[in-house]
Parts: C-alpha cells; structure tokens; sequence
C-alpha cells in the first residue's frame, strides 16, 4: 500500500528541518508545474523549501527569431505552416504571432502531431512547412514521420526544427552560481524516451541531486522526499521515482529513430541563450525535407519584448509575479509572452491556479 500524502509531508518537514537552510529545487517540466499548483502542493510545503520551474516547456522556450523565421518562410514562398496550437499566438519580434500572420492571409494550420502534417501535405499537394518544435517527449514522433515523407516521396513536406534536448539546459542552469539549484525533480515524460541514465553526468559532475517523478501529488513528494534525503545525506545521485514508467536506458527503439534522422547542435534558449549540443536538426541525408534549406531567408537579428521577463521565468531567476506585465498586460486571455500563452507554461500555471494577481 503507497504512503499517505501526509506521511510524505511529514517526512518533508523533518528532512527539511534537518538540512536546517533554505532549499532551492527545480522541477524541469511544465506538467510538473501545472500539478503543483493545480493541487496546492508549493502551499503545503515547509518554508525554507521552494519549487521553482525551469525551461520545461518547448514553446516557451522556443525564440522569437524561429517565429519569425517561419513567417518569412510561409510569406515570401508561398508554404503552409502546420503547428501545435500553443505555439500560434506565441509573439515573435515586434509581438507578430503565426496567428496575426494568418490574420494577413498566410496559410498557418493548427495539427496533432507531425504524421498529421504529413498526411494533410500529401493529400493537398501544397508545400508544406511543419514546425518542429518539442523535446525527447515528440521529436521520435518528427523523425520517424520524417522517415515515412521520404520512403513515401512526399516532397512537398518539410520540418522547420526547434527540437530541444533537455540534459544540455540541465546542465546549464546546474552550473549556474546565480541559481545555486540544490536538485532537480526530472522530467517524467521525457524521461520515458530518455532513461534515467541520461541525468548521471549532471548529478557527477555539478554534485546537483536528480530523482525523475511522475505527475500525481504522491508521485512529485516522493521525488521531493528522496532529492531531500540526497541534501540531508550529502548525496548527488540520480534516482528513480516513477519506476513503474521510467527505466533506466529508456525508449532504446525512439532513441534509434531520433539518431538517424536527427543530429544535436548549439541552440538557443528563451532565457537561458545559446546552449551546446542542445538543439536537434535534421541530418544532412534529409536536406530535402529540411525547411531551412528548401526555403532560405534573410531575417533581421531577433528582438525580444524587453518589459516581458519570460526567459528570467524560465532560468527561475523570478516567480511569475515578478514581472510586472503578470496580470495586467498579460494575461491567458491576453497573452504578452510565451509563458502565459503556453498551456505548460509556468505564468499561465500562476494565474490558473492561484498565482498572485495585482489589485
């Protein structure tokens, strides 16, 4: 029989009294973040222990310069844009957005999945741009539709890719001196694909704890629980508490299907800048399915909106309420930055549930 949330809490309380400091951790996924505030769990928990969220959110993370790189594509080629429906209202420089592009007539469809865009392509023949976006969780999804575009001959179907990998900005933000994370609570679905092997170097080499949980309140306090016994014990290793989903070498087949389709390379981060070997693009053998190749641009140098703080929201620099635009100018209805329009975003989690909101 699983413990009770109040035995766990229990437990919280004494290991946190027992490392006797504050304590900072960080869960890296915006489902974790939407759990924590929808049931209260950040409330519930001891004063010296905060959660903070990290870039766990493909869309947000996901530049201007890559919006305003697939409108240029679509307008001055003449290509569909097919999406994720979190990434249409998501500003670009100067806060234009795929959707005021489609507003202006551009050809920008909402999808499913990368195999959708593949299937819509194919039965209307029009050049089609998908926009890649995601992290281990959907790119197997992407290259293995990659695959199929090009065994089926479907030359009209391309991917514009902003795949990201996780461990890379893990391992960023662990050597960060301004963030002096003390654990990571991983990723529960990317950590599906990945294993839990993957979180090792991180855990050696910064000494920063790592435990993969899962979604449910039990299931994120036990990843609690255990990253504070690791504090109090003065462990930094990585453990697994979602083991009935998450094994240590992970998805070996989705793992097969993204190394020969896609190859990682330096990418750049809402907040977090250019990170090495963190970007996932597509292999030379698949240049004809490469958007960035079929359809070149010229566009400016991109521009962030300086009043919105959603890359400090995803470094964990700041809570949402410390930009001043939460709740005022933006808002989910009235989205100003990626983290209110995103559903895993970190700012829409605030204000759903309970964030604070300006008088």
């Amino acid at each position: 029989m699983s413990e009770s949330l109040a035995t766990i809490l229990s437990r919280i309380e004494d290991l946190a009294e027992e490392v006797g400091r504050d304590i900072k951790l960080m869960e890296v996924c915006g489902t974790h973040t939407h759990s924590i505030h929808r049931n209260g769990i950040d409330r519930a928990l001891p004063s010296n222990l905060s959660l903070i969220s990290g870039p766990g959110c493909p869309v947000c993370v996901t530049g201007t310069g890559y919006i305003d790189r697939a409108i240029a594509i679509a307008e001055r080629h003449g290509a569909a844009l097919h999406t994720f429906g979190d990434l249409v209202k998501v500003p670009g420089s100067a806060g234009r957005s795929l959707a005021d592009a489609r507003a202006a007539g551009t050809r920008v469809k909402v999808v499913s999945s990368a195999a959708d865009s593949l299937r819509l392509a194919s039965s209307t023949g029009l050049p089609t741009v998908f926009l890649g976006v995601g992290f281990e969780t959907t790119a197997p999804g992407t290259a293995s539709t990659l695959k199929r575009a090009r065994s089926e001959g479907v030359d009209d179907f391309s991917v514009l890719s902003s795949m990201k990998l996780i461990p890379p900005a893990m391992s960023a933000l662990a050597s960060s001196p301004r963030l002096a994370i003390d654990g990571f609570l991983c990723p529960g679905h990317v950590s599906v694909v990945t294993g839990s092997r993957v979180y090792l170097p991180i855990a050696e080499s910064s000494g920063t704890p790592c435990v993969v949980a899962g979604f449910e309140p039990g299931e994120i306090l036990s990843g609690v629980s255990m990253l504070l016994g690791q504090i109090s014990e003065g462990r930094a290793e990585v453990e697994n508490a979602y083991p009935a989903v998450v094994s240590e070498d992970g998805n070996p087949r989705a793992r097969k299907v993204m190394e020969e389709v896609l190859a990682p390379g330096d990418d750049a981060w809402r907040g977090l800048g250019t990170i090495p070997g963190s970007g996932l693009f597509l292999r030379g053998e698949y240049a004809d399915h490469d958007a960035r190749t079929l359809w070149p641009v010229d566009v400016p140098p991109a521009r962030e909106d300086p009043e919105c703080r959603c890359g400090d929201v995803l470094c964990g620099l700041i809570d949402p309420p410390g930009c001043s635009l939460f709740g005022r100018g933006c808002t989910p209805r009235n989205p100003r930055g990626a983290c209110m329009v995103s559903g895993e975003g970190s700012c829409a989690a605030w204000f759903r549930y309970g964030g604070r909101r300006p008088e």
